[in-house]
């Protein structure tokens, strides 16, 4: 099993875009056992083909992820009207594909599942209650299967979503760190993020990037190490806040994604 220090290493499925089989095949040839599952894939009446070619492996799971097809990546602007949970429209069919997404988990025998909760803004108090009444429907059906809904880091400040789980105060949800999240949205430094959020970090990406020279643009993905995240900072301030889960190399931009994951890897599994 590959390991950075006492953290086993593992990998996004999506970020291969391939079939069960293609992301087996790196795991196989990287010594990785740990994978971030993309569950969506079960969601609905086609699902069970894929499920029961993943409970073939022999790999361990360390947390679900489930995304929505009504989000649109293709700007700043588009991901805030239309990540996670704040769009109404989509709502009935995404609740829905949530609480699936809960039930895999739970069949899966996977304590996490994680998802982009969407933008979070306290300034419009009838945004906010929508907000909240959305994830405590969704954490209170993961809780009541024993599972921890991860919220990943992105859109808002380290501060802002600390201030979004002390005032949800809720035992199911925790946080799915990625650092370069906090660079391509231009929200802060991940190193201090970490410290700002240690109680609540159960999962973590492995992914980098560099800051955006244009304000409201994005941010330029990279391979893992040769970004600003500063990954022997980031791995420091890991240790000092006792984080004991997964590494998940996740990769979502660039030509060679698998030599990217592999890179990714090597460079972990010679950390200390």
């Amino acid at each position: 099993m590959l390991k950075c220090a006492d953290w086993p290493i593992g990998v996004c499925s999506w970020s291969l875009q391939t079939d069960v089989v293609g992301v087996a095949d790196l795991m196989n040839q990287t010594g990785i056992t740990h994978v971030h599952l993309a569950v969506g894939p079960a969601v609905g009446q086609n699902g069970a083909d894929y499920l029961a070619e993943i409970k073939k492996q022999s790999w361990t799971i360390s947390a679900a992820m489930v995304a929505f097809d009504s989000e649109d990546y293709s700007s700043l602007e588009s991901i805030k009207l239309t990540g996670g949970v704040r769009p109404d429209e989509p709502w009935p069919r995404n609740r829905q594909i949530a609480l699936e997404a809960v039930d895999i988990t739970a069949d899966l025998g996977v304590k996490f599942l994680a998802l982009h909760a969407g933008f979070i803004d306290h300034s419009d108090p009838e945004y906010v209650k929508k907000f909240f009444d959305r994830i405590r429907l969704l954490a209170d059906a993961a809780g009541d299967k024993s599972i921890t809904l991860l919220l990943e880091t992105g859109q808002e400040t380290a501060d802002e979503l600390k201030q979004f789980l002390q005032e949800l105060n809720h035992p199911a949800v925790g946080v799915n760190f990625d650092p370069a999240n906090m660079i391509l949205y231009d929200r802060g430094d991940p190193i201090e993020a970490v410290k700002v959020l240690a109680s609540w970090i159960k999962h973590v990406h492995i992914k980098d990037a560099n800051y955006t020279k244009e304000p409201g643009t994005w941010g330029a993905e990279v391979p893992w190490g040769d970004g600003q995240v500063n990954s022997s900072a980031f791995l420091v301030a890991l240790k000092q806040i006792g984080y004991q889960g997964t590494l998940a190399i996740e990769r979502e931009a660039g030509d060679n994604r698998p030599g990217d994951i592999r890179l990714a890897a090597e460079r972990l599994n010679a950390c200390k």
